[in-house]
């Protein structure tokens, strides 16, 4: 369960911006969103989804981006670029896209991340934070660092790197520690001190290797597993691999074909087929031949619509993360689906029957239909608003307004209409007529 991500000079969030996924104090209403667990005797109240507005171009998927960069960071272990083009957002592969564009002097980006995370039974309240320095912006050649890096468990502080490498009591991992690391602490102290690469994350290398590679696991397979940030929904494409397949066989998911049909397909059936010439399975939509009486196979792309197979590509994940307890976060999550498919996938994160896993979903979005008092609690609503002189952005939840005043907001009032006079801001009044009046004068003229 995602707590809490932070980023500091990634692009436009220029100052420190804190998405929170803890409920926030005093908000009431809505109690089937909260997903409570106790760590160490406190409480944990975390929300199981979150919605995120603003005007075009405002950094919405900025915040998205920057969870993405540090997922990819931590995954690879270092802070060099890879020549790994898979990923849509470019600056996960290439970091010297990161810098603010308007900065003339190189500052530290960084990145923090707390999630809650179970393992046996043991419960962990983990936050991992990164600063980085990247220089300047588009500058590749830069001599890159790692600037501080630190891991907290439980409060506790396990590792806090910077110019010196400090390592903290490890009472709270103790069952995951190496047996080397019980019985030759100052000498592995050492050794750990004397393994910083100013690239390399200590995470990933030193502590894995030297301390604890069960506890490294733990926190790699959330990030691989748990942490599912899809950057550039529209061109997500969900590529399914299948062990010992057979050519031109076709594999039908229950599950996915069940659900398609109920959002709507073309075909009589989805599946996947496996070519002479490409080893992974692509989408094809099935016909039934009721002259030859056999199935015949399509490119899902030629014959199904746009929506329907981003509908398609994205359940599996809605799947996995309630199966989970994943956190799934998507940019544009809307984009060519009917809202009443989205509202449905809501509930199911609502649904404390469904959701036994806590489960989270975490999307950005410009229909306005999701501000609505009945679907998501005000710490649940996010906005990102772009100062148009500094170009800097700004991200705040419906809840930071509170409730007295002459901006506070109440819990049943009227968001969507509310938001349309730019009470909360994070909207723009923009006006194509004097375009349109100045082709028409110049067309005059001639």
């Amino acid at each position: 369960m995602l707590l809490e991500f932070k980023t500091k000079n990634y692009k436009s969030f220029v100052e420190e911006s804190s998405f929170s996924m803890v409920a926030a104090p005093k908000q009431k209403g809505l109690d089937y969103s909260l997903m409570k667990t106790k760590v160490k005797g406190k409480e944990i109240r975390g929300l199981s989804s979150s919605v995120i507005y603003g005007p075009n171009a405002a950094g919405k998927t900025n915040i998205i981006g920057a969870m993405d960069v540090l997922r990819a960071i931590v995954l690879r272990g270092n802070i060099r670029n890879t020549e790994e083009k898979s990923s849509p957002n470019p600056a996960a592969t290439a970091l010297e896209l990161i810098p603010n564009n308007k900065e003339a002097e190189g500052k530290p980006v960084y990145f923090s991340v707390e999630f809650y995370e179970e393992a046996e039974s043991d419960k962990f309240r983990i936050l991992y934070e990164l600063e980085i320095d990247l220089g300047v912006f588009l500058d590749e050649e830069y001599p890159r660092k790692i600037v501080t890096e630190n891991l907290f468990v439980n409060g506790e502080p396990i590792f806090q790197r910077a110019d010196n490498l400090h390592i903290g009591n490890m009472k709270v991992i103790r069952e995951y520690l190496s047996d080397v690391t019980e019985q030759n602490v100052d000498s592995i102290n050492e050794i750990a001190k004397n393994s910083l690469n100013k690239e390399e994350l200590f995470l990933t290398n030193g502590f894995k290797l030297i301390f604890s590679q069960k506890f490294v696991k733990l926190i790699l397979d959330w990030f691989t597993n748990k942490f599912m940030v899809i950057y550039r929904a529209d061109s997500m494409q969900l590529i399914k691999r299948f062990a010992d397949p057979k050519k031109k066989a076709v594999y039908v998911e229950k599950t996915t074909d069940k659900a398609a049909k109920l959002f709507g397909i073309n075909s009589n059936a989805v599946g996947y087929v496996i070519s002479e010439d490409e080893p992974e399975a692509k989408l094809y939509s099935i016909f039934k031949d009721m002259k030859n009486k056999k199935n015949t196979a399509i490119a899902a792309e030629i014959f199904e619509s746009y929506g329907t197979i981003r509908f398609i590509n994205m359940f599996p994940l809605v799947i996995k993360a309630i199966q989970t307890g994943g956190t799934l976060i998507v940019d544009e999550f809307d984009a060519s689906i009917h809202p009443m498919a989205l509202m449905s996938i809501i509930n199911v994160f609502h649904n404390d029957d469904i959701n036994i896993h806590h489960a989270q979903l975490i999307f950005n979005t410009h229909n306005p239909i999701f501000l609505n008092s009945n679907l998501f609690r005000r710490d649940e609503i996010k906005f990102v608003e772009r100062d148009d002189d500094s170009h800097q952005s700004i991200l705040y939840a419906l809840s930071d307004f509170g409730t007295t005043g002459d901006k506070g907001v109440r819990k049943h009032e009227d968001y969507m209409g509310k938001y349309f006079i730019s009470q909360y801001g994070a909207i723009k009044d923009i006006d194509f007529t004097p375009i349109f009046e100045e082709i028409l004068d110049r067309e005059g003229e001639v």
